[in-house]
């Protein structure tokens, strides 16, 4: 599959996107009183509300980290089509 320049920096972006909102959310997730049965940050046992958040952080992480792997390789065989 060929990809155009302009998509793989696309999804670059999308990558570079992805590592910075999520990390950002699962801060305020962890300091969530629904997270934790004691219901402060850290307290208690962690709830089905963390698992469930960091199960979804994970795999965004993932698969943005995938889509912005995959835009680096288009952007690099890109430049090699054009020399």
């Amino acid at each position: 599959m060929v990809l155009s320049r302009g998509w793989a920096a696309f999804l670059v972006g999308v990558g570079i996107w992805t590592w910075l909102i999520w990390p950002r959310f699962a801060l305020a997730i962890w300091d969530d009183p629904r997270s934790w049965a004691g219901g402060t940050s850290g307290e208690g046992a962690p709830t089905g509300f963390l698992w469930i958040h960091a199960l979804l952080i994970a795999a965004s992480l993932a698969i943005g980290t995938a889509v912005g792997v995959l835009g680096i390789l288009g952007l690099r065989a890109a430049g090699r089509r054009r020399s």
